[in-house]
This record gives C-alpha cells, structure tokens and sequence, in this order.
C-alpha cells in the first residue's frame, strides 16, 4: 500500500546512494572550484534529510494508523541502506575505521537475518530502547565523521560498543522468545 510512511521510507531509499555517490566524488567540486568542504555539506544535508524522514516515517505511521507490511519491510531496509551507504563511503574516503565499519556491518547482518527467522517462526522481535539508541549513536558518529569534526573516531567506536550491546539483546530476546515457544 502507497502511503505517506511508505513514500518517505523510499525517499530514503533514492537518498542513500546519492548520498554515497556524493562522499566518493568529491573531485566534483573541487573540478568546478568550489571547496572540498561543500562535498561534506552536501553529503551531510542528504544524510540529515534521509534522517528526517526516518523519524517521521515511523511517527505518522503510528500515530495516523498507516502501518502496512510494506511499511515494515521498506523501513528497516531503507534504514540500513542509509547507514551501509553512509558508513561505507566514509571508510572507501578513508574518514571510518574499517574494522568498526566491519562489525557494524556484521551486526546489521546477522540481526536483520534472525528478525527474518523470527517473523518466520510467528515470534516478534521488536525494535527495543538498545536498538534506537543504536541508531541515533550511528547517525551522530555519520553526521561528525561526514564534516570532519573532531572525535568522530570516537564517536564511532561508541556507536559499535552500542550496536554489538543491541546485537545481544536482539538475540538474547529471540533466544528467550524462541523457548517460550518451544515450552507451549
């Protein structure tokens, strides 16, 4: 079903390769005269702006009852296609640890992958408090790693201690929820 969550996750969608696009180019403003640090500015306001529509994707689809399976899918995709694109283009850059990039990824993986065994066992695992924290410390470590900034480094390894932190809490309630099942 095509509703306004559902348009604003795939604006995210269309925004994280541009995005991409924009960290691993910037020779095209360089070429054109301007500052490399227009490359940074643009990549960061498509970051934010993919950003926004993240919190409000989910905010209307709540509150305006417009929760579809689609909905479901496109968010979660549409997230992790915004944070790989982003987190990858800055380590090709050479502003991300590829190691923290690394773990990052796994962890993305491997939850996205037992969400899947989880829905196909009728078990909801549910975003929890971990997982949204998780997100909102990947988005600052994006957003100082895309301008620069200092301690974006650290900010970046925070980030991973909290995503391997939401990781085990994923698996440990699909673990919990799985022997509940079992135990019916």
């Amino acid at each position: 079903m095509l509703n306004l969550p559902n348009i604003l996750a795939s604006i995210r969608i269309v925004l994280a390769p541009l995005m991409f696009w924009v960290i691993l180019n910037p020779q095209v403003w360089v070429k054109n005269g301007w500052d490399i640090t227009w490359n940074y500015y643009f990549a960061a306001l498509l970051f934010v702006l993919a950003s926004v529509t993240d919190f409000f994707d989910g905010y209307i689809a709540r509150e305006w009852g417009q929760s579809t399976m689609l909905g479901a899918i496109l968010d979660p995709l549409a997230d992790k296609m915004l944070t790989l694109a982003a987190f990858l283009g800055l380590m090709v850059e050479g502003s991300a640890n590829p190691w923290a990039i690394y773990i990052i990824i796994v962890r993305e993986l491997f939850i996205t992958g037992l969400r899947t065994v989880a829905v196909s066992e009728g078990i909801s695992v549910k975003a929890s408090w971990s997982g949204k924290i998780k997100t909102v410390a990947q988005m600052f470590a994006i957003g100082f790693l895309l301008m620069h900034w200092p301690y974006g480094e650290l900010l970046l390894w925070i980030a991973v201690i909290i995503t391997v932190y939401s990781g085990l809490e994923y698996l440990w309630g699909f673990k919990n929820a799985l022997l509940r099942d079992i135990a019916k």
